[in-house]
C-alpha cells in the first residue's frame, strides 16, 4: 500500500485542524438532522400480525415488551440455506449488550425476518448471536414496512395497544449504524472498497468480493450499498 505522506508535527496539527473544522460542521449538520427526525410525524401501523418467536406466538405489541419504543432490523430471507451477506455484516456489528442498553431508554430491539424461525435460529447459533429474533413468515409485515424481499430498519412507537411507525430507512441509511464500517472510515485505507475516493496506491477491491462483507453481486445489490457497476447508491 501507499502510506500517507509524512510531515512534521506542526504541519500535521494544521491539517488535522482543517479536517476537524469540517468534522465539526458535519456534527452540527447531524445534530440538526436528528432534531428534524425527532419532529417527524408518525403514522398508524397494522398491529394485528402474529410473529413466531422462541417463546411462542407474539403480536407486534407484545414485541415492545411493555416499553414505548420498538426498534426493528429486518433481516432478508434469501431462501433455504442462504443468507444475506450485508445483513450478516450488520448483525455482526450489533453488540450483544444493545438490547439491555436500549431497554434503559424505554426501547426494545428485535431482528425480524421472513425466514422460518428454525432457519433463523440455526444461523443465529452458527454466528454466535444472542440478539432476539422473530419470524414474520406468513404475515404482511414485510409488505407493510415496504421492505418486501429486501431489508430495512424501522422505529415503532406504542400508545397502549396502538402502534405507530415513526422512522424508517434502508440502503446506505443503515450502514452508519455498523460500528466497524464507521471505524474503518477513520483509517487511511477506509473500507478498502473500489467505489471510495482514496489516494492512488491504497489497497482496494471490488465491494462485491470483500470477504465477510459482500460476497456476491447478488448480495451487493440486495444490501443496497452498491450498484452492479460498483457505484454507490444514495442514502
Amino acid at each position: 500500500m501507499t502510506l500517507p505522506i509524512v510531515v512534521d508535527a506542526a504541519e500535521w496539527e494544521r491539517a488535522r485542524a482543517d479536517l476537524l473544522a469540517a468534522e465539526k460542521e458535519l456534527t452540527r449538520a447531524r445534530d440538526a438532522l436528528a432534531a428534524r427526525r425527532r419532529r417527524l410525524p408518525m403514522t398508524p401501523f397494522p398491529a394485528h400480525q402474529v410473529f413466531t418467536t422462541p417463546d411462542g406466538p407474539r403480536t407486534l405489541v407484545d414485541l415492545f415488551e411493555g416499553r414505548g419504543i420498538l426498534v426493528v432490523y429486518q433481516f432478508m430471507d434469501r431462501g433455504p440455506d442462504r443468507y444475506c451477506g450485508g445483513c450478516t455484516w450488520f448483525t455482526d456489528n450489533v453488540p450483544a449488550s444493545a438490547p439491555r442498553l436500549l431497554a434503559e431508554h424505554d426501547a426494545t430491539w428485535w431482528h425480524i425476518t421472513d425466514m422460518p424461525l428454525e432457519q433463523a435460529q440455526h444461523y443465529w447459533r452458527e454466528r454466535g448471536w444472542t440478539l432476539p429474533v422473530a419470524s414474520s413468515r406468513g404475515t404482511s409485515f414485510s409488505a407493510d414496512t415496504g421492505a418486501g424481499e429486501g431489508f430495512g430498519f424501522s422505529v415503532f412507537v406504542r400508545d397502549g395497544d396502538a402502534v405507530y411507525r415513526s422512522y424508517a430507512t434502508t440502503g446506505r441509511g443503515i450502514e452508519h449504524l455498523a460500528f466497524v464500517t464507521s471505524l474503518l472510515d477513520l483509517t487511511p485505507n477506509g473500507r478498502g472498497e473500489d467505489w471510495e475516493d482514496s489516494p492512488p496506491g491504497r489497497p482496494q477491491v471490488p465491494a462485491v468480493v470483500m470477504p465477510n462483507v459482500l460476497t456476491t453481486d447478488d448480495v451487493a445489490t440486495s444490501f443496497g450499498r452498491f450498484r452492479r457497476a460498483g457505484a454507490p447508491t444514495g442514502a
